[in-house]
């Protein structure tokens, strides 16, 4: 058998029966013959406590020492599973991610990984332990913890995987799989057996909160299989109970459409009356870089004439304050430049590598939301996506006459 690496989220460790649940998961994988490093998030909650915290104390801290608070929760729940694993008979060692070590860039609070030095968990892995690691946590080039951002967790794993060369990384959380749209929305959203690591990015960037973005282009880097399940229910990730997201070589029948996802976190901005010459677009886009606001939807348009132009974005609705103080400033050169804003907008996406093959798929998003009366206000394609802005209002019934007209609905959520 071979070298599993499973990784179990806040809601999955959310107790300490929780925890004794998760133990008995990895305690029938070692019991199948499988090596197995367990990567586990801080118990649910736990971080935002934690986080407020440090903005009691001060809205602008150090973020050294915000990661050294943060990081804390994940310290407590690896012990609590090495001892419940020991409980079972089953030999565990907890390990923090500076003990592993886990190295990062310089960047706290946000950091990406550089790289794993596997050989001390390789020596504990041959002795027949369980290396029960912390997420979201690594060491910084100053030799102090960091953290590698909300969700960090199955960054954390995926990387622990593709060092370590295991067979798959499962991820354990609150959901059985990936959906072909949010079930709370579409009662018929099916479960997806496989997915492609480019669906899953286009799906995670989009609107699809299962698995961090991050995550999905690591895994699609370093070719990790990773399989998304419920650690709610009996089935073990060797049974293969949930979403395998893989490399779109493996998939033989590829959908033309895999899922339609939304996000309500939107919100749109409109530029009128800009001057229409070069330089006017990095003018407005450089100092939002630079005051860390990420642009999404970009649409421009050239007004009779041609001297003025408008100019339509849109940044994520915490953004919006932000954004709006920074265009005020950049707007003064600009001579009669003015600008509105709405957060009431969705962003609604299809996506699907069948795309790539099938003309007519666009066109068929649009007729539907036509329809349907939902006016479209702005759009934004990749090769395996399609995204449209829309008043917020519509979301549901958008996304279900999306679903709908691709023809993903079926019966009570199965396959």
């Amino acid at each position: 058998m071979g070298l599993l690496v499973l990784k179990f989220g806040g809601t999955s460790v959310a107790t300490v029966p929780a925890i004794e649940n998760v133990a008995n998961k990895v305690a029938a994988e070692i019991g199948r013959g499988h090596k197995v490093a367990v990567v586990v998030s801080a118990m649910s909650g736990v971080t935002n406590q934690l986080v407020k915290y440090c903005t009691e104390i001060s809205e602008i801290y150090d973020p050294r020492e915000y990661d050294a608070i943060v990081s804390s929760g994940e310290q407590v729940t690896s012990g609590l599973l090495a001892l419940a694993l020991q409980k079972r008979g089953v030999p565990a060692r907890s390990w923090q991610g500076w003990q592993v070590p886990i190295m990062t860039n310089d960047i706290h609070a946000k950091a990406r990984i550089k790289s794993i030095e596997t050989g001390l968990l390789r020596e504990s892995l041959d002795r027949g332990e369980v290396a029960v690691i912390a997420g979201f946590q690594g060491l910084a080039p100053d030799g102090r913890v960091s953290t590698l951002g909300r969700g960090g967790s199955d960054t954390s794993a995926v990387a622990v995987a593709a060092a370590l060369k295991a067979e798959r990384c499962d991820i354990y959380t609150d959901v059985d799989g990936v959906y072909t749209a949010d079930p709370r929305i579409v009662n018929h959203a099916r479960k997806i057996a496989r997915i492609s690591y480019e669906e899953m990015l286009e799906m995670a960037s989009v609107g699809a909160k299962v698995l961090q973005t991050r995550s999905v282009e690591l895994a699609m880097k370093e070719k990790v299989p990773v399989q998304v399940l419920s650690s709610f229910e009996t089935a073990l990730g060797s049974d293969l109970p949930g979403t395998l997201v893989e490399d779109e070589e493996n998939i033989v029948e590829q959908e033309v459409v895999s899922g339609v996802t939304h996000s309500r976190d939107e919100a749109k901005v409109t530029l009128r009356n800009l001057p229409d010459v070069p330089g006017v677009a990095a003018k407005l886009f450089g100092p939002l870089a630079d005051a860390a606001v990420n642009v999404d939807m970009i649409v421009q348009n050239v007004s009779p004439g041609g001297e003025r132009t408008d100019l339509t974005f849109t940044v994520p609705r915490a953004d919006l304050p932000k954004t709006i103080e920074v265009l005020k400033e950049s707007i003064k050169s600009l001579d009669g430049a003015q600008f509105e804003s709405s957060a009431d907008v969705a962003k609604i996406s299809i996506i699907g590598i069948g795309m790539r093959s099938y003309a007519g798929v666009a066109s068929k998003m649009f007729k539907t939301l036509a329809e349907k009366g939902i006016n479209i206000q702005v759009i934004t394609t990749s090769e395996i996506k399609v995204s449209v802005l829309i008043s917020e209002e519509y979301t549901e019934l958008a996304v279900r006459s999306l679903h709908t007209a691709y023809g993903l609905d079926g019966e009570d959520g199965k396959a």
